[in-house]
């Protein structure tokens, strides 16, 4: 069983290289295992760079901008079985790729599979709120699989997905550039298997969207897109603010 991992990124030569060495360090034991992609979505410092001096990773350069262009691009040109999504700003948790390939290979059902961020860069304070979230998205989450039955819940830049399946689907849905991409995916893969979030899943991730733009308007933003991928079929926002860090500061571009 193979794992592609797809790592999408603009201007991020601050964080793609502890992505990148988080990986690298679990993928050690699994050299013929595991593929690592990254894509360049446009970026104009040092991302492509930064990437290209870690031995064996793969560097995609895809021009049109955008979360889905760029995960979809890394897609076309990868090799697993499994593929991971992936952000340029998450690290893995201690034995991510054991328990992801664990999961699969005991579930044969088992379509997709994701986790929560955890986000060790904020205060206490917005942690709280960001659990109270996760919450209030698992009820979601098992209401919409469970009872409605017309979808499922996988985190964007932490989830896995059969390759098959994905192919299966069609690929990303051009009509989502940001918010809700991830609850499209999740909406087209429920009728094919087990699309599964679990706690147990967790990767480590940048807070600098939370901080930049509050905590509340986040949770409103992902909320009422998840809702709208799931029973509209398209997001509800469809322009977003791109967050970067740069010279150790949160800053928007």
């Amino acid at each position: 069983m193979k794992l592609s991992f797809i790592i999408p990124a603009y201007n991020e030569e601050n964080l793609i290289g502890k992505c990148l060495d988080s990986i690298l360090k679990q993928a050690a034991n699994r050299p013929d295992d595991i593929e690592i992609i990254m894509v360049n979505n446009a970026s104009t410092d040092r991302t492509r760079e930064v990437a290209s001096s870690f031995p064996g990773v793969v560097v995609v350069d895809e021009s049109k901008k955008g979360i889905t262009h760029a995960r979809h691009a890394g897609f076309l040109v990868s090799s697993g079985n499994l593929i991971a999504f992936v952000d340029a700003d998450t690290i893995l948790t201690p034995g991510w790729i054991d328990k992801v390939l664990k999961a699969f290979s005991g579930n044969p059902n088992l379509v997709a599979l994701s986790g929560p961020h955890i986000f060790s860069d904020l205060s206490r304070a917005f942690n709280l709120w960001v659990r109270l979230f996760y919450g209030v998205a698992f009820i979601s989450y098992l209401l919409n699989k469970f009872v409605f039955r017309v979808g499922s819940l996988l985190q964007g830049g932490n989830f896995v997905v059969k390759r098959s399946a994905l192919e299966k689907i069609g690929g990303y849905n051009s009509k989502f550039d940001f918010y809700g991409e991830e609850s499209d995916i999740a909406r087209r893969l429920h009728p094919l298997g087990d699309v599964k979030f679990t706690f147990n899943l967790p990767i480590y991730a940048s807070g600098r969207r939370i901080a930049a733009e509050g905590t509340l308007t986040m949770a409103w933003r992902y909320g009422i897109n998840y809702f709208w991928a799931i029973f509209f079929k398209k997001p509800f926002t469809k322009t977003y603010t791109d967050v970067r860090l740069k010279n150790g500061k949160n800053r928007i571009s």
